[in-house]
């Protein structure tokens, strides 16, 4: 539709609306310009996993050596590479839902099969722990968490997370621990889970990269910290899906974790403020209620109360009728809930900018309005 001249708003976008920051882009320029565009080492240059590892320890106190580390193809990649080492045919992972759409049929496509831990949102879609306990099984191997969440905002509570890892550590079930979002925390710092439970670590695989802190989306760098035999066994199937990750972006990843980060901070407190904008203006909208995001940038909006209305004659039928009529009518683009495995929601994401979203609130709100 924007191809053809129209004014469509997009709001769907799982992506910081930043320019990469101008020091990362010109370390990319001088690895071009220096010739570094040739093959790496399949898991990584072993210069930027040192730097990810330094700054890890700097930060949250947890060592890890260069062969606990793994360097991917984005964050996906780290977690794709993970349930093919992990699952065997049949092995079972938990996953959380609402839960992000690459999940689920990554698990099916290494073999496992994929058990569902539901949460509410009455309980600001936080996991619990008597429920992940009572989904374990003699064939769970693992369970992804994903904190700060997507599609919901949410943010795990520390207790909670405590209390899943030692469950799933005293019965042998590995966590991969998505935390891609971890510097978009806007309540309270994200801790990571390796720190809230260091007797663990051998039991966990921290997930992170630079796409969402330093806006690197397109440049796919991803990065994993966990126990040597499990990197190891990545490394091996990522040389055979992938070869290395790109070498120029490598070069880009490693002045994005050891130079400046005050673009960081600054791109944390912008989605902050436009959080608090989007909530401001969403709250007086019909038929939608939400849970105000805490962390990532997106606003997860329950539209039940608008199923089975009607829009120009159209019956609402469900969140995918809503998320199409919303763009073929008012031009704004969002993404129905049931890519999440949470029909009856929508998700928006806030990484536009104010003016986009000032807009796009006032056509939704419009949009509503004209239901009948």
């Amino acid at each position: 539709m924007k191809r053809e001249g129209k004014d469509v708003i997009s709001l769907s976008a799982g992506e910081p609306d930043f320019p990469t920051p101008r020091n990362i882009k010109d370390e990319a320029i001088k690895a071009i310009e220096n010739d570094f565009t040739h093959y790496t080492p399949e898991s990584g240059i072993t210069e930027l996993k040192e730097a990810i590892a330094e700054k890890f320890e700097k930060e949250w106190g947890i060592k890890y050596n260069v062969n606990e580390v793994i360097i991917s193809n984005g964050a996906k990649h780290v977690i794709f590479n993970a349930l093919f080492a992990l699952c065997d045919e049949g092995d079972e992972v938990l996953v959380i839902t609402p839960a992000w759409v690459s999940y689920i049929e990554q698990i099916k496509l290494a073999g496992g099969k994929p058990v569902i831990v539901e949460t509410k949102e009455d309980n600001d879609f936080i996991p619990d722990p008597k429920e992940v306990e009572r989904k374990i099984s003699p064939k769970t191997k693992a369970i992804i968490l994903n904190s700060p969440h997507n599609p919901t905002g949410a943010v795990y509570p520390k207790d909670v997370l405590i209390k899943i890892a030692e469950t799933a550590t005293s019965k042998g079930v590995f966590i991969i621990s998505d935390e891609i979002y971890d510097k978009l925390s806007y309540d309270e710092e994200c801790v990571p889970l390796v720190h809230l439970i260091p007797e663990a670590k051998e039991n966990i695989l921290i997930v992170n990269g630079a796409s969402k802190a330093y806006a690197m989306t397109g440049w796919r760098m991803g990065w994993g910290l966990g126990p040597a035999n499990l990197i190891k066994a990545m490394g091996i199937i990522q040389g055979h899906m992938t070869s290395n990750p790109c070498s120029i972006s490598q070069k880009a990843a490693l002045e994005a974790v050891r130079g400046p980060q005050d673009e960081v901070t600054e791109m944390a407190r912008e989605f902050k403020e436009r959080r608090e904008l989007i909530c401001s203006l969403l709250e007086k909208a019909p038929y939608m209620t939400f849970r105000k995001p805490k962390g990532a940038f997106y606003l997860f909006p329950n539209i039940t109360k608008a199923l089975g209305k009607s829009f120009k004659g159209e019956v609402i039928e469900d969140d995918i009728t809503l998320a199409r009529k919303l763009l073929e009518e008012k031009l704004v683009a969002i993404v129905p809930g049931k890519a999440f495995l949470a029909p009856g929601y929508i998700r928006i994401s806030y990484a536009a900018s104010r003016k986009d979203i000032e807009e796009a609130s006032k056509r939704i709100i419009e949009f509503l309005e004209e239901l009948v």
